[in-house]
């Protein structure tokens, strides 16, 4: 089974979970720029993150056989906070970087006209850029939320078949489809989606344009979900085609209308900028 994540915070997690995640399938990723939970109190923080995903984070996942890509916004949460909103104006210059295969996560936190505003804008530099996007849906009043994004996004230059509409459920699912967007599912553990309803939606909805994702981060979450999403649905009666279309091929095939999808694995270095993930002096 290969699977391919297309959303998971690589920064929060440990070497471990690549190993474990290599062992399990993982072959390539990618991982947003969202909110870190310390609220961030200058644009420079974000610099220095956005560098990390850009550098550090493919050094790492290379040392696990893991190809890594990112993408990069100003998050709909931070949106709502003037000290960081400077950000816009120089998303320009990371957004030309080639590990960069989409604009994101931009959307909806709380459904404010700061959040308003830095979409709008977010899609623009999208489409400027030649680059999909990828929305954060709320993860309150969802429906709401949904219908709020594709208003702005049927009023952005960006055609709503280069977004990929994420953290969907089954109150969103059948608008989402609708509209013509790519599909996101979170699997996670207590809150968004598990594996056995992510495997109910895919029996009703079908598995076109549908990408499942762990979603993990700092909080309690588990990067295996997307190969257990895989086991549910073998056990469930999908055929393995179904299963390396969710997994694989649905993500390989949205971000490569970035056109810098690469997937062969980097060769593993032994230093970034001077630095080494072994420690001891070894």
């Amino acid at each position: 089974m290969r699977i391919f994540d297309p959303h998971i915070h690589m920064t929060s997690r440990t070497t471990d979970d690549y190993q474990a995640m290599y062992a399990a399938g993982v072959r390539a990723l990618v991982e947003p720029s969202f909110w870190l939970g310390q609220p961030r109190t200058s644009p420079e923080s974000f610099f220095d993150y956005f560098d990390a995903l850009l550098g550090w984070e493919p050094f790492r996942a290379a040392q696990y056989g893991i190809t890594h890509h990112c993408t990069i916004a100003l998050n709909p949460k931070e949106a709502n906070d003037p000290r960081c909103v400077p950000v816009l104006e120089e998303l320009p210059r990371y957004l030309a970087k080639d590990g960069v295969v989409a604009v994101g996560e931009i959307g909806y936190d709380s459904m404010t006209p700061a959040e308003d505003t830095a979409l709008a804008a977010q899609l623009h530099l999208a489409a400027e850029h030649g680059l999909p996007a990828l929305v954060h849906t709320p993860h309150r009043d969802k429906l709401v939320g949904l219908r709020r994004t594709l208003d702005v996004v049927t009023e952005s230059r960006l055609p709503v078949d280069r977004v990929l509409v994420d953290h969907l459920n089954e109150t969103t699912v059948q608008e989402a489809k609708d509209s013509g967007a790519w599909l996101g599912f979170s699997v996670y553990p207590d809150t968004k989606m598990d594996e056995h309803r992510m495997v109910a939606v895919l029996k009703e909805y079908g598995p076109e344009r549908v990408l499942v994702n762990s979603a993990a981060d700092w909080g309690r979450s588990d990067p295996l979900k997307t190969r257990k999403v895989g086991e549910a649905m073998l056990a469930a009666g999908f055929g393995e085609d179904d299963v390396d279309r969710v997994l694989w091929r649905n993500p390989v095939a949205f971000y490569q209308l970035s056109g810098r999808l690469v997937l062969e694995p980097a060769k593993p270095q032994a230093l970034h900028e001077g630095n080494s993930i072994v420690r001891g002096g070894q």
